[in-house]
């Protein structure tokens, strides 16, 4: 994976139709087709989305025949577990001093 920013990860986890296509494409590979299926908007519409991931390296496409497949990147959100891990670690601390 390339070296994408908080920024862009954040951004591109920000909506709830992107996080449902992750949560999908965490039990394996889908088409377009197929994730677009259980959204209520038009196929460009979501393709932006598909785009958006894309950019943000949350996930790979692919076109195999006629269709676009899609996949998880592995490790893509590591960087976000490693900022989410250091906040919970500052604010745990900060909860200890407290009560002290």
């Amino acid at each position: 994976m390339a070296n994408h920013s908080l920024d862009t990860l954040f951004a591109a986890l920000g909506d709830p139709t992107r996080r449902a296509i992750i949560e999908r494409l965490a039990h394996g590979p889908a088409a377009v087709k197929e994730l677009a299926a259980p959204h209520d908007m038009a196929l460009p519409s979501f393709l932006q989305h598909i785009k958006v991931m894309e950019a943000g390296g949350i996930i790979a496409t692919r076109k195999e025949g006629r269709q676009r497949m899609c996949r998880m990147e592995p490790n893509a959100l590591i960087p976000l577990q490693g900022w989410l891990e250091w906040q919970r670690l500052a604010w745990e601390a900060q909860i200890h001093q407290q009560k002290d």
